[in-house]
C-alpha cells in the first residue's frame, strides 16, 4: 500500500508513532482532557497504512453507565458526522457516475425543485454551506410532523441570503441533499449509505437507527429527554433527523472508532473500485468557498487555527463526535464523546479538539 504522504518528507511523521503509543502524548492529552470536559472520550490516529494508536478514558456517562467504559466499539451518535459519512459519499457516488452536476441550479434539472427558491442554489453550495438556506430547522413547528409536508415546506422556504454571497452552516442543505441523493440513487438514503459506503468499506458496526438491543447496550448514551424519561440510547438525539423517522443527511448515523478509522484510512488510500473515491475525495478535499470565510471543502470544514495552505480538514458533531484528515501530511485524527449527555457547554470540549488538533497535525 503507498503510503506517500506518510514517508520523511511528512512534517512531524516521524514523531506521530511515538505520539500514539500507549501512555505517550495524544493518550496522557486525551485522559486529562476527558476528565476536564466531564464526558468519556475515544481517540484514535493513523495513516494510509491503518491506525498508529488509540485509546479510551472515562466513565461512559453518570448513574448507570458510570462502571461503562468507552472503546473502539462504543458506539456513538455521530450527529452531523452523518453529513460526511453518509450523504457526502453517496453524493460522490452519483457525481461520478454523471447523475449529479455540482454547478447547475437545481431547478433547471431536478423538477421537484423547479419553481421554488430551493431551485436558484447549486449541489457544490448545497455541500460547501454557501447556499443561502434559512441556518434553521424548527421542522415541527414550521411544516407539521408529516414527512411529505416537511420535504415540501423545505423545497419552498425562502432563501435566507442569496445563494454563493456567505458561508452559512445549516442543517437545511444536508435536508435537501438528502431528498436530491434518494431521488436520483433510487432508494433511502441508509440504503444507499449501507451500498455505496459502508459494505465496502467494512463498516460493519455504522448504521442508521433507532438500534436494537443489543447494539444500543454498547451505545453511548446522549441527553436526557423529557418525553421518555431517560437518556437517548440508540435512538438519535438530533430532533430533526428524529422527526424524519431517524435516516436523514443532516444526522442519525451510529458508528465506532474502529469503522471511522477504516473510512478516514479510505480518505487517504482509496480501495480499488470504490465508487466515490479518487476524483470525488479530491475535489472535496479543497477549497470551495471563492474566498469566503470560514473556508470550506464540500462537506468538509478547514480546521480552526488552520486554513487551505495546511490542508487540514475537519467535521464536528454536536454530540461530542469529530475527525480530522489532512491528505497533505497524510494522516487521519478522530476523538469521540458524548458530551451532550453532561450539558451542552462546549468550551471545554473545543479547547481538547484544539489541542488534540494540534498535536496531531501541528
Amino acid at each position: 500500500m503507498s503510503r506517500r504522504a506518510t514517508g520523511p518528507d511528512a512534517p512531524g511523521a516521524d514523531r506521530l508513532p511515538g505520539l500514539a503509543a500507549p501512555g505517550g502524548e495524544l493518550d496522557r492529552l486525551v485522559e486529562d482532557g476527558a476528565r476536564t470536559v466531564g464526558a468519556g472520550a475515544v481517540w484514535a490516529v493513523g495513516d494510509a497504512g491503518g491506525a498508529l494508536g488509540g485509546g479510551g478514558h472515562g466513565a461512559l456517562g453518570q448513574g448507570p453507565y458510570a462502571r461503562l467504559r468507552p472503546g473502539p466499539d462504543t458506539l456513538y451518535d455521530l450527529a452531523s458526522l452523518t453529513k460526511v459519512v453518509a450523504l457526502w459519499p453517496c453524493a460522490g457516488v452519483l457525481r461520478q457516475s454523471g447523475r449529479l452536476p455540482l454547478d447547475e441550479p437545481l431547478g433547471a434539472w431536478w423538477p421537484p425543485a423547479a419553481g421554488h427558491p430551493a431551485g436558484a442554489v447549486t449541489v457544490r453550495q448545497l455541500l460547501a454551506h454557501t447556499a443561502g438556506m434559512l441556518p434553521y430547522t424548527r421542522f415541527e413547528r414550521l411544516y407539521g410532523r408529516d414527512p411529505a409536508a416537511i420535504r415540501a415546506g423545505v423545497l419552498a422556504a425562502p432563501s435566507h441570503r442569496p445563494p454563493g454571497a456567505a458561508v452559512e452552516y445549516t442543517d437545511r442543505a444536508a435536508v435537501l441533499l438528502t431528498y436530491l441523493v434518494e431521488d436520483l440513487g433510487g432508494a433511502p438514503l441508509d440504503r444507499l449509505a449501507e451500498q455505496w459506503a459502508w459494505r465496502p468499506l467494512g463498516m460493519a458496526d455504522t448504521r442508521y437507527g433507532p438500534l436494537g438491543a443489543a447494539l444500543a447496550a454498547r451505545t453511548a448514551p446522549t441527553e436526557y429527554e423529557q418525553g421518555a424519561g431517560a437518556h437517548l440510547r440508540g435512538v438519535v438525539h438530533d430532533p430533526s433527523a428524529r422527526l424524519l423517522g431517524g435516516v436523514s443527511g443532516n444526522a442519525g448515523a451510529f458508528s465506532t472508532a474502529r469503522d471511522l478509522a477504516r473510512f478516514l484510512i479510505a480518505l487517504l488510500a482509496p480501495p480499488p473500485g470504490l465508487p466515490w473515491g479518487g476524483a470525488w475525495i479530491e475535489e472535496s478535499l479543497r477549497e470551495q468557498t471563492g474566498g469566503l470565510a470560514p473556508a470550506r471543502g464540500l462537506s468538509w470544514l478547514y480546521a480552526p487555527g488552520t486554513g487551505p495552505a495546511e490542508g487540514t480538514f475537519v467535521h464536528y458533531g454536536f454530540t461530542g463526535t469529530g475527525f480530522w484528515v489532512s491528505r497533505r501530511l497524510g494522516r487521519w485524527a478522530l476523538l469521540l464523546t458524548n458530551k451532550v449527555h453532561y450539558d451542552r457547554d462546549i468550551q471545554r470540549l473545543t479547547e481538547l479538539r484544539n489541542a488534540f488538533r494540534r498535536a496531531v497535525f501541528g
